[in-house]
């Protein structure tokens, strides 16, 4: 047993809203007695968070109703009318409800009043746009309080809402959108990040031609952006919203399982898949993780470093429902220094402060003392996700930032877009840990057979029981097999996360990373297809393949390219591959190094083989290498000088 880095006070466990939880429901013990009470009776749980937090809405008689054998076939509150936009945006007075900052020096702050009064003139302009219950409405913005309200009147009518970041090039975006036809996109002509300005007014009307569906294209002007050229049809978000003053929201009554969110994997075997999200399995879902979890209070202030292209933006807008004001930055965290987002703590106040695990390193890389440079007494919870946090990052946060905090390092995904396993703020810290599941998830670690892992054995996250927030499912997959396919398949009758993972001996679990070939730089998920389609529209390049290598306590991307006869690949040929991937995918999909090898490994049936590359790459064994139509391919990967371990790794890259 290692000793807590961190162990919440008395007081403090007295005064947390998870313990007022437990003893409401009437269960005695900690949390590992309610978390069993969760798992063991759903019925209960559930309906008492329906309850206890207060859910705006009709929950109906019955809380669980099976209608066939699979995990999936469970539905929560079969007969429940909820609207989701009604239980975020509450009471619409003059307490703050978005706090925003941008990187270029831009304070915009609305309250409760504001945002109300946005959302209802961006729902009258979307009605009288023909909008209408299962539309989708998409939107390409950054992280800027318009997103928020876009959200929020899409889901008060029962359309459906989606978005991406606008570092998204053309074909990025329309991999996207193209699929599921949005009739109303509103974009960005512009973003700050480090230092500058980037302007999108180039791709608008590419992307708009991209979308035939497309009845408007709503421009919100980005910083500085001034009067740009729309494309044919297209508004600006002034012009849209000008024929319709403010006046009270109309919230449409909907089915618990009405679409609310299409969110996106990371687009690892092709184009990314499009997960359907339900409305009151997310709120629900939210509930629990900001209230419980989190101990997320009323006038709290809730700050994630995110954009819209990932699931935590979604995550941190549920705040709302817990009564919280939303701080949103939009920029680089690091410009023009490492300070910039514990200065927005001292600025706003922040309770809760979510970041990467790429981000906790860098500050200790960095040599930085928070606790030397910035007050951070409002700080309460500080949240990690998007990669494992290691033991390091553990001790520097505790020793260089705040001594008096609860750091909870938190995984889940896009596919449920929640966690699986957090943070509790009645549980001790320890160094390299996750605390345990989250309330109301079955979770076990299954060997390669579907047997349930003690401590210490490593093996595959699963969840064995039905959660709220589960995926309606895949859009364009009536059958429902690519979806069954995706998370039911491997143990049948459990929840497949794809995450390798291993139970410790304190009874929380360590996540040791994506099981499948998923790279990860940075803690943010992308996939290789999406590198693909853009390397290999090249002429000069006939083949690619990308892996993750473990690189600095991180992961860098390495590109392998198969370059067309009497192409050399020089240093003009490697910034051509990384600007055409930064400008059709994003930035984040650039790779660290790439390599030229004249052959690629791929199974008898056509498919590259990316594990075995990496596997190779990082000295370890490759699993049936004599079911690949050409295994000697794999010496080329071997031994590269430009590949060797990084020594602060150690031994094997561990």
């Amino acid at each position: 047993m290692s000793t807590p880095l961190w162990r919440p006070s008395p007081t403090r466990i007295g005064a947390s809203q998870l313990e007022a939880f437990r003893r409401s429901a009437g269960v005695d013990g900690g949390y590992a007695d309610l978390h069993r009470w969760s798992v063991d009776q759903p019925s209960a749980f559930w309906r008492h968070v329906w309850t206890w937090c207060e859910v705006v809405g009709e929950p109906g008689d019955d809380t669980l109703r099976s209608t066939g054998p699979r995990l999936a076939d469970t539905r929560f509150f079969p007969d429940a009318r909820l609207n989701f936009a009604q239980n975020l945006l509450g009471r619409h007075d003059e307490t703050p409800a978005l706090l925003f900052r941008g990187e270029d020096g831009t304070r915009r702050d609305l309250s409760r009043a504001d945002l109300h009064d946005l959302v209802s003139r961006v729902q009258q302009a979307l009605l009288a746009e023909g909008v209408r219950q299962g539309d989708r409405v998409a939107a390409w913005l950054p992280n800027v309080p318009e997103a928020y309200a876009v959200m929020l009147a899409t889901a008060s009518i029962g359309a459906v809402f989606s978005s991406t970041s606008p570092d998204f090039g053309t074909s990025g975006v329309l991999d996207r959108f193209g699929q599921i036809e949005p009739v109303v996109l509103f974009a960005t002509d512009g973003y700050h990040y480090g230092g500058r300005r980037h302007d999108t007014t180039g791709r608008l009307a590419e992307v708009s031609a991209g979308l035939p569906t497309l009845r408007r294209m709503v421009v919100v002007p980005g910083p500085a952006g001034g009067d740009v050229p729309l494309p044919d049809g297209a508004t600006t978000l002034a012009g849209f919203v000008q024929p319709h003053p403010a006046t009270d929201v109309a919230f449409t009554p909907l089915p618990f399982d009405h679409p609310l969110y299409i969110l996106y994997s990371s687009g690892t075997t092709g184009i990314p898949k499009c997960i359907v999200h339900r409305a009151g399995g997310i709120l629900l879902k939210h509930l629990v993780e900001h209230r419980l979890q989190c101990d997320v209070r009323a006038g709290d202030r809730v700050f994630y470093f995110t954009t819209t292209g990932w699931m935590m933006w979604n995550w941190l807008a549920s705040g709302l429902a817990a009564d919280a004001a939303l701080v949103l930055y939009d920029g680089s965290p690091f410009h023009p220094d490492a300070n910039r987002l514990f200065d927005l703590v001292d600025d706003c106040g922040v309770s809760l402060f979510g970041v990467s695990a790429r981000f906790i390193d860098s500050v200790a890389k960095a040599g930085l003392r928070p606790s030397d440079t910035h007050d951070l007494s409002s700080l309460r919870t500080i949240c990690s996700t998007g990669s494992p946090l290691s033991h390091e990052g553990f001790e520097s946060v505790y020793a260089n930032w705040k001594s008096d905090v609860h750091l909870a390092s938190i995984s889940g995904g896009t596919d449920l877009c929640g966690c699986l396993v957090g943070g509790r703020p009645t549980g001790p810290v320890h160094a390299g840990q996750i605390q345990g599941p989250v309330l109301g998830m079955a979770m076990d670690v299954f060997d390669e057979d579907g047997s349930p892992l003690g401590p210490g054995g490593h093996g595959e996250l699963v969840c064995t029981a039905p959660f709220p927030s589960m995926p309606i499912g895949f859009w364009n997959d009536d059958s429902g097999d690519r979806y069954h396919a995706a998370y039911f398949e491997r143990f049948p009758g459990t929840w497949h996360q794809g995450d390798f993972a291993e139970w410790t001996t304190e009874g929380g679990l360590i996540i040791h990373g994506r099981s499948d070939t998923t790279l990860n730089p940075g803690g943010v998920r992308i996939g290789t297809a999406e590198i693909y389609r853009q390397v290999e529209r090249l002429g000069e390049v006939t083949e690619s393949l990308a892996i993750g290598q473990r690189w600095e306590g991180d992961t860098r991307i390495v590109l392998f390219v198969v370059t067309a006869d009497g192409i050399v690949l020089d240093d003009d040929l490697v910034a051509l591959i990384r600007s055409t991937i930064r400008s059709g995918a994003s930035p984040r999909h650039v790779p660290a190094v790439v390599l030229a090898v004249p052959d690629l490994p791929r199974t008898r049936s056509g498919k590259l083989v990316e594990l075995a590359v990496r596997n190779v790459v990082e000295d370890r064994p490759v699993a049936n290498a004599g079911a690949l139509a050409n295994p000697d391919a794999l010496e080329l990967f071997r031994n590269r000088p430009e590949l060797a371990p990084d020594p602060s790794d150690g031994p094997d890259g561990q």
